[in-house]
């Protein structure tokens, strides 16, 4: 069955996974048009890079329907395969062979000639930055450095559908920058993203939809802009630095806010959603504050972030994902991917 001409290039009806007695995916549906990034976000446990494990063929689902580029992922899975490209939270590559090697080896399993394939690693070292370090043992790498080998492994193939989970785990804020631009390219070139991050700023800087997920289901969906005008307004935020007090002043900031404060007791930041208040709600703030007797730090309005937007919807901030045990993390997964890779593509 050829793969529909027209459509999104992913389509998501009613996904369903429990692992025992844990609904890991409740029902969720995701439309993401061709050439597009969608960002998915998702507290602890949200089921994130469970629905990607679906989407990428490494998990079979309970319930609901997935197709990728016009193949369903359970009876067409070959196909998926041939289609797609993934690059995890833990770098899928053989670190005693160089990088050079790692990518030939993908361009094999893709059955590319060796000439293809030969020309495709030295592409991708020199689209990666890795052109000086292609002959070097990939444990010699940096973190950041394996990272941007694993996104150009799994871009070999030429793939139209790219998902990446969590890609810029870790990395220090110098490598963040760089793998945006080269996710910003890959969308100019036509390739279709799905995006899994625990980073607010990266969905807003990178994805042009955003679903946010909380217990296996799709609790919101929308623009960056979209999302954040669910907040309602500007944001009061200050920090309190005696920590015993932080009590005191959520009771003070409370009666001006438009909903809860959000505390974190940790490192004593407050926050409240003020409405159109503006520079009224910032000296009714200072007031309150300063009849209770607290001190703070920073107060100042600010408008809102996907982080006001994940703390008004789940009531939590956005942590890293976590699935159940043992079903997501390391070079299990990696492992999973090249043997998938290889049944597809002699499939």
């Amino acid at each position: 069955m050829a793969a529909a001409s027209s459509g999104p290039a992913i389509l998501v009806e009613g996904l369903t996974k429990s692992f025992g007695e844990v609904r890991a995916l409740r029902g969720i549906d995701l439309s993401v048009p061709r050439g597009t990034v969608l960002g998915v976000l998702g507290p602890n446990g949200a089921g994130k890079t469970t629905a990607v494990r679906i989407l990428t063929t490494l998990l079979r689902p309970d319930g609901g329907r997935a197709v990728v580029e016009g193949y369903d992922v359970v009876r067409q899975a070959a196909a998926v395969r041939r289609t797609i490209g993934l690059s995890g939270q833990s770098a899928a590559i053989q670190e005693e062979l160089t990088g050079r090697e790692n990518l030939e080896i993908v361009g094999r399993l893709y059955h590319l000639s060796w000439r293809e394939t030969r020309s495709r690693a030295v592409e991708l070292l020199e689209q990666f930055g890795l052109s000086d370090a292609a002959n070097r043992a990939a444990k010699t790498y940096s973190g950041g450095m394996q990272r941007r080998l694993d996104l150009a492994a799994s871009l070999v193939g030429r793939p139209k559908v790219l998902f990446l989970d969590e890609p810029t785990t870790g990395l220090d804020p110098r490598s963040r920058l760089g793998m945006w631009d080269i996710i910003r390219s890959l969308v100019a070139g036509g390739t279709t993203l799905l995006l899994t991050t625990q980073y607010l700023d990266e969905a807003d800087e990178l994805a042009d939809e955003i679903v946010v997920i909380d217990h296996g289901q799709v609790i919101a969906a929308g623009t960056s802009e979209e999302l954040k005008g669910r907040v309602g307004g500007d944001v009061l935020e200050f920090t309190v630095p005696d920590r015993n007090r932080v009590a005191d002043a959520a009771n003070a900031i409370a009666q001006i806010g438009e909903a809860e404060p959000h505390v974190d007791k940790e490192t004593g930041v407050i926050s409240v959603g003020v409405g159109s208040r503006g520079s009224e709600a910032l000296i009714d703030g200072v007031r309150s504050l300063d009849g209770a007797g607290v001190q703070t730090q920073g107060l100042a309005l600010r408008r809102p972030s996907l982080d006001d937007v994940f703390l008004a919807l789940t009531g939590h901030a956005a942590e890293e994902d976590g699935e159940p045990s043992g079903r997501k993390r390391g070079r299990r997964r990696g492992r999973s991917r090249g043997r998938d890779t290889a049944k597809a593509v002699s499939s």
